[in-house]
């Protein structure tokens, strides 16, 4: 009986190794990891991403409301209850469809058809839409609508705006802005009482929603709002070890919830405390070798699997933010361009399923680059 126990105690621990070795090897596949074309976002590749929110922003149908009917009156077409941002299937996605737009447009002057996205911008952008869009976030049964994965991509566009010469930002920038300071009281009233952060690998992520916040917050000079999420990133995430990025991603994750986590913190704490703190929740990234299978996506006209092109755009930002002036990490930004290079090229011609908001996170990758 000793014996067979004995062969039984070797054998699971034989399993045991190998299992643990075939984690390890979806995370790091050799001890030399090849270079990879450093991908670049020029006047060509900027005309082809504008044309996915040019053909999407004021696309009504199919849309996705995400709403509360408190009656019979709120039953109203996408276009009258969101002048703004009604197109592109969803609030968010029109959000940052609009921030697509802006963001070329500022890095090229030259755009194919910049008056008629110009045009497009100022109309949605009104002030008349921006007051109705107002009324249904104040609505009674509205109070969390697109809380906080909208409420980032706003912010971020409104920072897009104020970063951006021109006279037509300026006065798109003004006509925002009521709803900018509505969504800043909001964050400022939420995350207080956010007691536990959402950990996922989509919208509701809570390292997402704040680093998007804290970006705008720096850039307009809000003390209040950048100090509070200060507080609040290390409340939830100080003490934070060994993050299993192996798990990573899901079935249909667009974010990584270990890399946005850590993108956070490094906004957050000094390149000191950072390195410390990362040695303690992510190690792997340290190991100039580490390297990360992509999101590898089977069925593009599938809404959810389509997602993870998404992560492997959010993962590069991600990467390429950690490694901003931190010359230790510089070989993350190596990682960074193979999971660019891995969804780029679906991304133009792609069904309605990923074009609606693949393109945005193409472009803030591809942004993340050089920086």
């Amino acid at each position: 009986m000793t014996k067979y126990c004995i062969i039984f105690i070797l054998t699971f621990i034989l399993l045991s190794c190998n299992t643990s070795e075939e984690k390890k090897g979806k995370l790091k596949d050799s001890a030399i990891v090849e270079a990879v074309e450093v991908p670049v976002l020029n006047l060509q590749q900027a005309n082809h991403l504008a044309q996915l929110p040019i053909n999407c922003i004021n696309t009504e149908y199919p849309n996705k409301l995400n709403q509360t009917i408190g009656n019979v009156s709120d039953l109203k077409t996408p276009s009258q209850l969101h002048p703004a941002f009604y197109g592109c299937f969803d609030w968010h996605s029109a959000v940052h469809g609009h921030w697509s737009l802006v963001s070329l447009l500022k890095q090229f002057p030259n755009l194919e058809n910049k008056a008629e996205i110009q045009q497009k911008l100022l109309y949605n952008i009104s002030k008349e839409n921006i007051t109705q869009e107002l009324l249904y976030f104040k609505g009674e049964h509205n109070k969390s609508f697109e809380r906080t994965y909208g409420w980032a991509w706003l912010l971020k566009l409104a920072e897009e705006l104020h970063t951006w010469d021109s006279a037509v930002a300026k006065e798109l920038e003004a006509n925002l802005q009521p709803l900018t300071d509505l969504i800043v009281g909001k964050y400022i009233e939420f995350l207080p009482k956010l007691k536990y952060p959402i950990r996922v690998g989509e919208h509701p992520n809570t390292a997402f929603g704040m680093s998007f916040a804290y970006d705008y917050a720096i850039t307009v000079n809000n003390e209040e709002l950048a100090m509070l999420i200060t507080k609040r990133a290390k409340y939830f995430f100080e003490d934070d070890q060994n993050c299993p990025i192996e798990w990573e991603p899901s079935g249909f994750d667009f974010l990584s919830p270990c890399l946005e986590e850590a993108a956070l913190m490094k906004r957050v704490l000094d390149h000191a405390d950072f390195n410390v703190w990362i040695n303690d929740f992510l190690p792997e990234l340290n190991d100039e070798t580490f390297d990360w299978s992509v999101g590898e996506v089977s069925d593009r006209t599938d809404g959810k699997l389509v997602h993870l092109d998404g992560v492997n755009f959010s993962r590069a930002w991600s990467l390429n933010y950690i490694a901003q002036d931190l010359p230790e990490f510089k070989h993350l930004k190596n990682l960074a361009n193979k999971h660019i290079n891995y969804s780029l090229p679906s991304i133009v011609g792609d069904s309605y399923e990923g074009g609606h908001w693949l393109g945005s996170f193409a472009i803030y990758a591809l942004n993340s680059i050089g920086k």
